[in-house]
């Protein structure tokens, strides 16, 4: 590919795919901003005009990443209704689907060291995807009695480690469980919400 310097069409999103197809091949911190540059075909030099290092490059890796995740998750809650636990469990498949389907993303978002704090932008979108798993579990805990409540902010923690827990052990290529990734969620989840008296026991 020849090198096209700054007259590239769109330099900034190109070098945001190339950084994408490199976190999936070596890590978020497996590549240098000269190999993202030349998979973008342009010269580094040509990179500073949008980033002002790799680390910058990832954020905004992970900042599309939770705009795509937080579109996930509201459809995924929307999707579920009008069962709030229907829902509730919809919204945790999403996390699974996209973690399998945006890998890249996924790993700019949570594996690569990045502060969510690290800009106001960045800040907001992640934000975003944290407030529909919080509501979709206030929903759910509505169906709890008020003295036996637990925080709904703490739930959803709960949920995000669980769901995060799975991709990292068994959703990622090779590493082999008897069960499916989904399986195991929607098995977890089921037994902490039946602790909650949510769900009947078997």
């Amino acid at each position: 590919m020849s090198k096209q310097g700054y007259h590239h069409g769109n330099l900034r999103q190109a070098l945001v795919s190339a950084a994408l197809k490199l976190i999936e091949e070596k890590g978020p911190t497996g590549f240098t901003l000269s190999e993202a540059a030349k998979s973008a075909g342009v010269t580094p030099a040509a990179v500073y005009r949008h980033f002002a290092g790799r680390e910058d490059l990832i954020a905004e890796c992970a900042r599309q990443g939770y705009m795509i995740f937080g579109d996930l998750l509201e459809h995924a809650w929307h999707e579920g209704k009008p069962s709030a636990l229907a829902a509730f469990s919809s919204v945790g498949r999403a996390y699974l689907a996209f973690a399998k389907k945006y890998p890249g993303h996924y790993m700019a978002m949570f594996e690569s060291g990045i502060s969510p704090n690290r800009s106001p932008e960045l800040s907001a979108v992640a934000a975003k995807s944290s407030a529909a798993m919080e509501r979709a579990t206030r929903a759910l805990m509505e169906h709890v009695p008020p003295e036996k409540r637990p925080p709904a902010a703490m739930v959803a923690a709960h949920v995000w480690a669980m769901s995060h827990g799975v991709v990292e052990l068994y959703a990622r290529e090779g590493n082999r469980s008897p069960f499916a990734p989904e399986d195991l969620l929607e098995s977890g989840i089921g037994v902490y919400l039946r602790g909650l008296g949510l769900i009947k026991p078997d």
